[in-house]
């Protein structure tokens, strides 16, 4: 979402205060150069590790990364976000995503398998109760990580109907949609390969194609998307890296953000700890790699691009950074800019 405090923009990063975060960062954005300048930290709830704003801009939303669960609301005015209220929780444990829909916050819970939907009130605060938890079921086959469901992402689709929610532990994408009550209801499961571990998805700004990011295999999947019925149709692989991984064999994709244009896709991957960009035709169905750039740090959890397509933000967890980057319009491919310390960060939102 895209909102601005008089003529600045600023961006919000979330951390892990259990590794060292400061809770949530707040950063001036130079619009010409991309650069971030720290102007403030809010602690007041544990491991705010992703974060989304209100359609209007107003009002930020931080889920707790915990074992007991919660997501939290907080008014942004001036340069400090001011809590609205205390904590929900959401009746799921290790809440790993956060995003709204309907008048909703939905949280993907990862250590629980599950999506929580919280009601939002008028003046943006929540209200202290849950609509409902829909539980994922199943396994995969991967011995350590795919024992039972882990939701990683949650989120509307670009047509505002139904809501998507990526499961790591299944190998599955699920289509739902709320109830009258605002309940998560499952209409469909989509299977995607198994041992693949996807984690996130980005729709092309078409909405008609979706891609999906496999942490336990560096690959993206390809997605048809028809919202008419809210149908995903897997489509193929493609590659993240040019060939066999480094040393110890770590390579664990994360973030995933698309163009505004659909031209181009890029993703990081942890342990590799690159930049992947791949080039989309115009049909959508054919990413293609055509480069990896090293991400500028250690650990890349997230990325970002800047609402006018023109940077790109790496939230590397593990050197405690985010480093951002200018596109090359052409290439897609991006440029170190510049880096500004931040413990522990996680992801990165603009205002």
């Amino acid at each position: 979402m895209v909102g601005r405090h008089g003529d600045s923009q600023r961006a919000y990063i979330g951390s892990f205060t259990a590794a060292g975060g400061a809770g949530i960062l707040t950063a001036a954005v130079d619009t010409d150069s991309g650069a971030l300048t720290v102007l403030g930290a809010t602690d007041t709830v544990a491991d705010p590790s992703y974060l989304a704003l209100s359609a209007a801009g107003d009002t930020l939303y931080a889920v707790s990364e915990t074992s007991d669960g919660a997501v939290a609301a907080y008014r942004l005015e001036g340069d400090k976000p001011e809590q609205t209220g205390p904590p929900v929780a959401v009746g799921g444990a290790a809440p790993t995503h956060v995003a709204l829909h309907a008048g909703h916050v939905l949280t993907a819970n990862y250590g629980s398998g599950s999506v929580s939907a919280v009601p939002v009130r008028s003046d943006g605060s929540l209200a202290p109760a849950l609509s409902g938890v829909l539980e994922h079921t199943g396994a995969g086959p991967h011995p350590q990580r795919q024992q039972r469901p882990h939701a990683h992402q949650v989120l509307p689709d670009p047509s505002g109907r139904w809501v998507v929610s990526v499961d790591l532990g299944t190998d599955s994408v699920r289509v739902c949609e709320l109830s009258a009550a605002g309940e998560p209801t499952l209409r469909r499961e989509i299977a995607l390969r198994p041992g693949s571990g996807p984690r996130h998805l980005v729709f092309h700004p078409r909405g008609d194609h979706a891609y999906v990011v496999n942490e336990l295999a560096p690959t993206v999947t390809i997605c048809a998307w028809d919202a008419s019925d809210g149908v995903l149709k897997p489509l193929g692989e493609a590659a993240l890296l040019p060939g066999p991984t480094d040393g110890d064999g770590e390579a664990y994709p994360s973030g995933v953000v698309i163009a505004p244009d659909g031209r181009f896709l890029w993703t990081a991957t942890r342990g590799q700890d690159v930049i992947s960009v791949l080039a989309i035709d115009e049909s959508g169905t054919r990413p293609r790699l055509t480069a990896t750039v090293p991400c500028g740090g250690h650990w890349p959890r997230d990325l970002a691009i800047d609402p006018s397509g023109r940077f790109l933000y790496a939230a590397n967890e593990r050197s405690g950074d985010v480093t951002w980057f200018g596109v090359d319009p052409e290439t897609g491919i991006p440029r170190r800019a510049g880096s500004i310390e931040a413990p522990a960060a996680s992801c990165v939102i603009f205002n």
